[in-house]
């Protein structure tokens, strides 16, 4: 307790020095900064409550960090559509921390562009079956939340890094996990903390990283490797000795921890309440989007992969899938940080000062979706209705997630087959909180049975 109480006190010059610097001749948000350092950040992580209730701009601390709270269609087009010299991507310390990352976005955008990804079906259905085998197959229950965090690894790794089976990828997992863990705590360096052991975490999934970076540099160089086979073989491969900018072995590292990052839990998120959805709601939609997969199984051989064409006839269950993301959204929002004084509905947003946009808020406005809490795919029929800048669930503009596509397929041949083979209902009710990601407090166990057979 003393210990914590010291650190309090240390801190607390630091913060009031980093707020001490705006004149009273500025406008800012109404709302307060709360006890220093921790200000808001405790409730922020308490399932995300209290954040209705405060106007579309009010000022907060969140994370040690005089924070700026927005919210609406003007902020989400604020966040993604501002250029960098108003915007600096960020993020809280401990995401910095842990992840340290710089974007490549030019190698990523090579690996991850649709000519690339229709050569990425069969390795995912791979991937896909062998999970179902393992952990599906025989079994009267499982729990899916952890088993679809799993299975988006697996993807990860043989896609991304191209990691096989085995101790390496197991070790790597577990470590990875821990430094998810913390990635949202409050800074405090301290051996108990979750922060600490996530950073210990990430230290050793960066060596990890490095090791394959050296292998994958030496496979390249003796053997002449496809640059496409995964991520890491791309980004070195994009690496010109004659060029004083190459991306250097950190850079590397760094975007691979990003994509691993953001690639794992959403995903899994997604897939989760596609599951819960099909379970709970008995609706003639759904029925549609069964009837649909079940149509493409019946025009494939016993044992025949999904090819890209597969993918381009799942129209409607990619609606579903839009309309689960908009309800039940993985992301709820993200940092940047001012580069200059901005000014913003009114009021000074300071330099310096971190921005934290809530783009999923947007997403149950009865305003700009009619009848939000009631799920209905059909909003998506015609995407272009959609006023922009109120769903993006993949970001927008200049600043749209370069795996967006990847997500795509990995949802659609994942359902296929869970849809196809199985049916399920919940073993009990499940509730769902934010830790940041919407969490499960039991993981939604499943009865499940080989299709056909009736419980």
């Amino acid at each position: 307790m003393n210990t914590l109480l010291s650190v309090f006190v240390f801190l607390v010059p630091i913060f009031l020095l980093l707020t001490k610097r705006i004149s009273s001749s500025k406008k800012l948000p109404p709302g307060s900064l709360g006890i220093p350092i921790i200000g808001q950040s405790l409730s922020l992580l308490q399932n995300m409550r209290g954040y209705k209730n405060i106007g579309p701009i009010s000022k907060m601390c969140l994370f040690g960090k005089p924070t700026v709270f927005l919210y609406g269609q003007a902020a989400n087009k604020f966040a993604f559509a501002s250029d960098s010299s108003i915007l600096a991507n960020s993020q809280t310390e401990s995401v910095k921390t842990i992840l340290d990352h710089k974007r490549v976005r030019d190698a990523l955008m090579s690996f991850l562009k649709p000519e690339s990804l229709k050569q990425y079906v069969g390795k995912m259905d791979l991937e896909v079956r062998l999970h179902i085998d393992e952990y599906w197959q025989c079994k009267k229950e499982v729990t899916v939340l952890p088993l679809m965090k799993t299975l988006t690894f697996n993807i990860i790794c043989t896609l991304l890094f191209g990691i096989e089976r085995g101790a390496r990828r197991d070790k790597l997992v577990d470590l990875f996990q821990e430094m998810i863990a913390g990635m949202w705590s409050i800074p405090i360096n301290l051996p108990f903390t979750r922060y600490t052991r996530s950073i210990h975490s990430s230290k050793s999934v960066r060596n990890m990283l490095k090791d394959l970076i050296g292998e994958k540099g030496k496979e390249l160089q003796e053997m002449g490797s496809n640059p496409h086979q995964d991520l890491i073989t791309c980004m070195l491969s994009s690496r010109n000795p004659n060029d004083v900018e190459e991306i250097s072995e950190e850079e590397i590292v760094d975007n691979s921890m990003l994509v691993m990052t953001a690639g794992h839990d959403t995903s899994a998120v997604v897939l989760t309440f596609l599951i819960r959805l099909l379970a709970k709601i008995l609706l003639i939609a759904l029925r549609y989007w069964v009837a649909e997969q079940e149509e493409i199984a019946k025009g494939k051989h016993r044992g025949e992969s999904l090819i890209w064409e597969d993918i381009t006839k799942m129209k409607y269950t990619w609606r579903v899938a839009m309309e689960t993301m908009r309800m039940f959204p993985p992301i709820f929002g993200g940092f940047s940080q001012a580069v200059k004084d901005i000014e913003n509905d009114g009021y000074i947003i300071p330099k310096l000062w971190q921005i934290f946009w809530v783009t999923s808020m947007t997403q149950m406005d009865d305003g700009i979706f009619r009848e939000p809490q009631k799920f209905d795919p059909a909003r998506f029929e015609n995407p272009s209705s959609i006023p922009p800048y109120c769903y993006i669930p993949f970001g927008g503009g200049p600043r749209i997630c370069p795996g967006s596509e990847f997500a795509k397929i990995e949802t659609l041949v994942t359902i296929h087959y869970l849809v196809t083979q199985f049916t399920w209902k919940l073993s009990s009710d499940d509730c769902f909180s934010r830790d940041p990601m919407p969490a499960s407090t039991k993981g939604l166990p499943i009865q499940i049975a080989p299709k056909k057979q009736m419980f």
